[in-house]
């Protein structure tokens, strides 16, 4: 019995953002992409996340802030870490922060809300695998930084729950050897 659904869960690899290349997605799957990740399981309808799209010019221009970020907040980066963190933004040729939300509400806790935002990176990365993307969900670095979150401009109540790099994968992810079932599931017994 063959079922896509099924079939894309089993298959699903992440493409390192090193290895993804223009073209990324069109409006239209973008727009997909983005229904897709908001149709997350969201205890009391809170929509504990959103989304900052970097595309085009924004990417260097976010680079060169982190660049200027990284040699604020670190004693010595050097040269290389700096063209590095310049150029972060550029492997892929759509990245897109999801930042987790929490709306204090009393029937959906903080951590109900937060898996919510990791739910909300898988389904982005589920849709853009769909349409024939790669995908990546990273947070470096810069998803812990005070000084990536000022120019981000979040919220005391939000934080990067991650960067999802998306584009076209220039070769076939190996496959990885993933947990023997027996190792990670077990049964409940009184």
């Amino acid at each position: 019995m063959t079922n896509p659904a099924l079939d894309l869960l089993l298959t699903r690899r992440s493409v390192s953002a090193n290895r993804l290349a223009d073209p990324g997605p069109d409006a239209a799957e973008l727009d997909l992409m983005l229904r897709a990740a908001t149709r997350v399981p969201d205890h009391k309808k809170l929509s504990p996340w959103r989304f900052l799209l970097f595309q085009g010019e924004a990417r260097a221009a976010f680079g060169k802030a982190l660049a200027e970020i990284c040699r604020a907040e670190e004693e010595d980066p050097g040269a290389f870490r700096l063209e590095n963190e310049a150029k972060r933004f550029l492997r892929a040729p759509l990245v897109i922060a999801v930042i987790s939300r929490v709306v204090k509400n009393p029937g959906a806790p903080d951590w109900e809300q937060m898996l919510s935002a990791g739910a909300a990176c898988q389904n982005l990365i589920l849709a853009a695998t769909a349409l024939g993307y790669g995908a990546n969900w990273i947070t470096e670095w810069c998803g812990y930084s005070e000084g990536v979150r000022r120019i981000l401009r979040l919220a005391e109540n939000e934080r990067v729950a991650g960067f999802v790099y998306v584009g076209t994968p220039k070769e076939k992810p190996e496959e990885r050897e993933r947990p023997n079932l027996a190792d990670v599931v077990s049964s409940w017994r009184p």
